[in-house]
Formats: structure tokens, C-alpha cells, sequence
């Protein structure tokens, strides 16, 4: 059976990058009906928390992506890894160094200037008396003969010359072991088959096939993933927006446009962009991902979104706007108006919206009072001849005893006559005194979202603010 594991470090939030390293192992088990392991490694205790913990399972969940065993944590599983690297001690392929600092500071400059790597040269192979004042790290005896050579899903036969390796740490002088020991230990007592990871980690591949075959594990299939790139193809900073899954989330990108947007960053099945986890389960082969470096496109991603937000379940698109009304401090929770009325407000403005929280700013005006009006819009639309127009809607709406779609059309209508002008020529100028925007759903949508009560109050201040410009 398939069995593979996403292994993050709970040292921050959960990566983008690492999020599509664990969407592609995710899909990789479901389709070959597999298992997917998670395996916290926090065993770098100075910077692993449990907030960060939660955080990246949270994020996981919000994703979709269940896992069959776990999470794991190394840190409970200490001592396996001591009775692993004490077996490989006493088999002879593991020993302790006794090299200080100072001292492999000066083996590395000779090693650099004899052979142009920095590395350790191996001299405590043979040291068996303790040096005084100094803890010991275990070091990995590695055979430097010949090359390591290993077929990749992703990138074919790869080659590696093992004279390039030095014996490495495998357990710190604090007793806490080295990532590619524990990696091993971890994967080959939980059986993992492949082993699909980011394309940083090629380089310590070599060594951790090394320590396979001295533990006599089996040796599991690697695929390693294409870094993803900013814009610039440079690496992936925030410099070029939000780097973790959890900002997404807060910017108010759907899970499953996140999901499709990820998996399409290395991974492609012709020129087809959108797809649901379905489908993804079924198309989905590492054989299909490529090479090079995945670009980070963010309009990309709000497209995807601006898809998936008109065509998600309004109900749960209501649920989620009303969270960010809440979340944004527009409103407090026993503020919010009616479900009935989020929900009307949501299908008028989730056509124009890439983001929910882009939903929530462009209908704030529901909500708070215009404070200023659209520059470009007040030069156009609030002239002062545009004064009695705005005071024959008011004359109007004082005849309407709840408005309706009809009754707004028979206003505008009956306006439009009284002037001899064209609804352009009013339509824009109520806009702009609405929202204090020259961009925005229908004009009949809006005030039936505004209410008769605000929409009387907003024109009045346009009708004082026009006359206040003495233009």
C-alpha cells in the first residue's frame, strides 16, 4: 500500500510552499488509495511551538486535507531515535566526535583549502579516548567511494559523487538528533513508500540513502517538487504578497481556490485551470509535475477565487461574510443585521467581488456613514445643476411607502420627465451619494440594500455637501 507523510516544522505558520507539498502527497494517497501520515518535527525546541502547531493542523483542516495516522511528534519518539543511532554506534557505522568548535573551525579552512569544501575530515573515526571539557556529537560514517544514485518521479536518474559527503551529525552534543537522521528513522518505521518533497531537500537525499542501508531499511521512492518563485523569479517573500496559509484565510480566499491554485503551481493537465478535489484525485500523477520552478501569480489566485465566490453555496458565502463583518470590527456580532438581509447582500455583491473580504468593503457603505465622495466623481457627477434633480427624488421618495423594484423604476422615471433629461444624467449622481463610489452593483440593488430612511438622509447631505462647494 501507498503510504506517504507531510513532515512540517512547527517554527511558523504553515507555508504556502509547504501547503502544496502536502496537497500533492494528499492527492497522491487518495488516488492510489494510500495512506496520508502527518509527522510534526519539532525538534528543534528553541523555535517549535504549540501555537504554531495548532496552527498548521488548523490550516490543514480549512484545506481539506485529512490525514489517516497522527500527527505524530518527534519529540515523543526521542527514544527511538537513541536506540537507533546507539545500534549504528555499536555496529561500528556511527561514532562519537570530540572535535571543539575551534578545532572544526580550523579542519573545515584546511578542508576548504585542500579540496575547496568545507567539511569535516573524518579524524575522530579512530579517537576512542573522551576529550576532557568537551560533549560529544555522534557523527554518520559515510562511504565517500564512488556515487549515490537514485531515480527521481519527478527529475529521472539523478547522480550524486558521495566524495562530496563528510561524516555528518546525526545526534547533537545536547542528545536531540539531526533532521536526516530522524527522517529516516521516521520513515522507515512508518513504512512511508514515497517520499514527495521540496526540490531543497535533493542535496540531503544521498546521505539520508546512506543511513538506509546501514539501519537495513528499505528504501522508499523520492520525488522532489519545483520550488515556487515570486513574480520576479526570485524566491518566494513577502515582499510579494502573503506567504502562509493562514493570511489567505484572513484575506478572505476560499479554501478550495486556494487548493486549485496550489496544485496548478508545478502541476498542470493541458490548459485546464479548474478543478474540483474529484477530479484532482483522479488526474492527479507526479509524473505530470514539472521540473522547473513553479511563478507565483496572485491575480491568478483571485481569478480562481472570483470563480469559486460565484458559484459557492450563498448560504455558506452569507455565513462567511458575516464573519469578516465581525472580524473587520464593522459590526459587532449582536450588531448584525438579519440572515435575510446578508444573504440579499451577498448575491448582489458576490459578481463583482475576488475576495469575501473585498465583499465586505465594497458594501461597507451599508453599514457606516459616507465620509467622502469619489474625487473624479464629485468633478463629474456633482455639479449644481444636478441639486434639483436630487431634490425631485427626494420629492419622490416622499410619496413611497416601502420600496420595490417597480416603485424605483416609476421614480426615476417620473424624475427623468420632470427634467427633460436621461437617466444617465441622474443615475451616477444618486450612486455617488449612496455609496461615495462611481463603481458599484445595480442602482436598484443598492437602494433597496440602502433602505428608504438612509437613502433620504445620503441624498440630503450630497444636496448640502454640492451646495457647500460653490462651484
Amino acid at each position: 500500500m501507498v503510504r506517504v507523510r507531510f513532515a512540517p516544522s512547527p517554527t511558523g505558520h504553515l507555508h504556502i510552499g509547504g501547503a502544496r507539498t502536502a496537497i500533492f502527497n494528499w492527492l497522491f494517497a487518495r488516488g492510489k488509495k494510500g495512506k496520508f501520515i502527518l509527522r510534526i518535527e519539532d525538534t528543534d525546541r528553541s523555535r517549535s511551538t504549540e501555537e504554531y502547531i495548532e496552527e498548521i493542523l488548523d490550516s490543514m483542516r480549512w484545506l481539506g486535507l485529512d490525514w489517516d495516522e497522527g500527527p505524530y511528534r518527534q519529540t515523543d519518539r526521542l527514544s527511538i531515535y537513541t536506540m537507533e543511532a546507539e545500534r549504528l554506534i555499536k555496529e561500528g557505522k556511527a561514532y562519537y566526535c570530540w572535535c571543539s568548535p575551534e578545532e572544526l573551525e580550523e579542519i573545515k579552512e584546511e578542508m576548504r583549502k585542500k579540496c575547496g569544501i568545507p567539511k569535516y575530515d573524518g579524524r575522530c573515526r579512530n579517537r576512542c579516548a573522551p576529550k576532557s571539557g568537551v560533549k560529544p556529537v555522534v557523527r554518520f560514517k559515510v562511504d565517500n567511494e564512488g556515487y549515490t544514485v537514485f531515480k527521481d518521479i519527478i527529475r529521472g536518474e539523478i547522480v550524486y559523487p558521495n566524495n562530496q559527503l563528510d561524516d555528518f551529525i546525526i545526534v547533537r552534543s545536547d542528545g536531540i538528533p539531526t533532521y536526516n537522521f530522524v527522517v529516516v528513522v521516521d520513515d522507515a518505521l512508518m513504512g512511508i513508500t514515497h517520499v514527495i518533497r521540496g526540490e531543497d531537500h535533493i542535496n540531503n537525499t544521498p546521505k539520508q540513502i546512506q543511513l538506509y542501508k546501514a539501519l537495513g531499511y528499505p528504501i522508499p521512492q523520492f520525488a522532489h517538487v519545483p520550488m515556487i518563485l515570486g513574480p520576479d523569479r526570485k524566491k518566494l517573500s513577502k515582499r510579494h504578497g502573503a506567504v502562509s496559509v493562514r493570511a489567505y484565510r484572513e484575506e478572505g480566499i476560499l479554501p478550495e481556490a486556494l487548493f486549485n491554485f496550489l496544485v496548478r503551481l508545478g502541476w498542470s493537465y493541458g490548459d485546464r485551470e479548474i478543478f474540483n478535489k474529484e477530479e484532482l484525485i483522479e488526474l492527479f500523477r507526479l509524473e505530470d509535475v514539472g521540473k522547473s520552478p513553479a511563478v507565483y501569480n496572485y491575480e491568478k489566485l483571485l481569478w480562481l477565487n472570483h470563480y469559486y465566490i460565484k458559484n459557492t453555496d450563498i448560504d455558506r458565502l452569507s455565513d462567511l461574510y458575516a464573519e469578516f463583518l465581525v472580524k473587520e470590527g464593522i459590526l459587532k456580532e449582536e450588531e448584525l443585521p438579519p440572515k435575510e438581509y446578508i444573504r440579499d447582500v451577498v448575491i448582489v455583491f458576490k459578481e463583482r467581488a475576488r475576495t469575501v473580504k473585498e465583499m465586505v468593503e465594497h458594501s461597507l457603505f451599508l453599514y457606516k456613514e459616507v465620509e467622502s465622495y469619489d474625487e473624479s466623481g464629485v468633478e463629474k457627477f456633482f455639479n449644481p445643476d444636478k441639486i434639483s434633480y436630487l431634490e425631485s427624488v427626494l420629492d419622490e421618495l416622499e410619496r413611497i411607502d416601502e420600496l420595490t423594484p417597480e416603485k424605483i423604476e416609476e421614480l426615476f422615471n417620473n424624475v427623468i420627465k420632470r427634467h427633460n433629461i436621461k437617466l444617465k444624467d441622474i443615475a451616477q449622481t444618486v450612486r455617488l451619494a449612496i455609496t461615495g463610489r462611481t463603481v458599484s452593483p445595480g442602482l436598484v440593488e443598492i437602494i433597496l440594500l440602502t433602505g428608504k430612511e438612509k437613502l433620504v438622509k445620503r441624498i440630503k447631505k450630497a444636496i448640502d455637501f454640492i451646495k457647500s462647494r460653490g462651484v
